[in-house]
């Protein structure tokens, strides 16, 4: 939505800006009568804490599906207020938000999983600690039965992120090759989910990857887009 960011108080005068704080009261005096000082903005981002310190330092005292039931609820508040236009600038797909998608997905079957494998316990523990770091596991680490939910949280992510990249278009000329790249992108993300995420995870990678390139390319970087365009044409997916 666009909005006047930069405010000033009608009470006491101060200004302040939404875009860091996201929020319409006066950080001086608390009034929430105030005024917009700048032109309408898109914006998408609200900001939001992601710290998962308080859930890891209770893994030796509570059980691994409590752990994920909470990693599950802080992740979910996370990526519902997370966008990715902040202040008319389009964001990067961050491996913050691509981490947290992934726990978020990880911890719905780790908390409903009688028998849980060593080897997934693991993993989770590793997205546990890690994600809000802006940390990911390499490919090599996903446990087979828990690739699906990274290939789906990615997609999800990709999904998300392509979503405001069009909001972000509506005021900008783009060209056909543009477009096109970007129609590919949702095709491509239409197919994972109705895989269920079932693709290997190295394929999720490279449509991360594809995704970076053709938001360097939608802001100018030429070469970034050709990148995005063959990345996106090798694509291949099995289910």
């Amino acid at each position: 939505m666009k909005i006047r960011g930069e405010r000033e108080c009608s009470e006491c005068g101060t200004r302040w800006s939404y875009y860091e704080t996201g929020s319409i009261g006066c950080p001086a005096c608390g009034s929430i009568q105030s005024v917009g000082i700048d032109e309408r903005t898109e914006h998408t981002d609200l900001p939001i804490e992601f710290d998962l310190t308080p859930i890891r330092s209770d893994i030796d005292d509570v059980k691994t599906s409590e752990l994920a039931d909470r990693a599950h609820t802080h992740c979910r508040e996370y990526v519902r207020r997370r966008g990715f236009i902040n202040a008319g600038q389009l964001r990067d797909l961050d491996d913050t938000y691509l981490g947290a998608t992934e726990l978020l997905h990880v911890s719905d079957i780790v908390a409903r999983e009688i028998r849980l494998a060593d080897r997934d316990e693991l993993y989770f523990l590793s997205l546990l600690r890690d994600a809000d770091l802006g940390e990911r596991p390499p490919t090599a680490d996903v446990p087979p039965s828990l690739q699906s939910a990274r290939g789906l949280a990615y997609a999800n992510a990709v999904r998300e992120y392509r979503r405001d990249i069009r909001t972000w278009l509506e005021e900008r000329d783009t060209t056909a090759s543009e477009r096109s790249a970007l129609e590919t992108l949702g095709e491509h993300v239409t197919r994972i989910r109705m895989l269920d995420g079932d693709i290997d995870p190295q394929t999720a990678e490279r449509l991360v990857e594809a995704t970076r390139a053709l938001a360097n390319g939608l802001r100018g970087d030429e070469l970034a887009l050709t990148q995005a365009q063959d990345r996106l044409e090798a694509l291949e997916f099995t289910g």
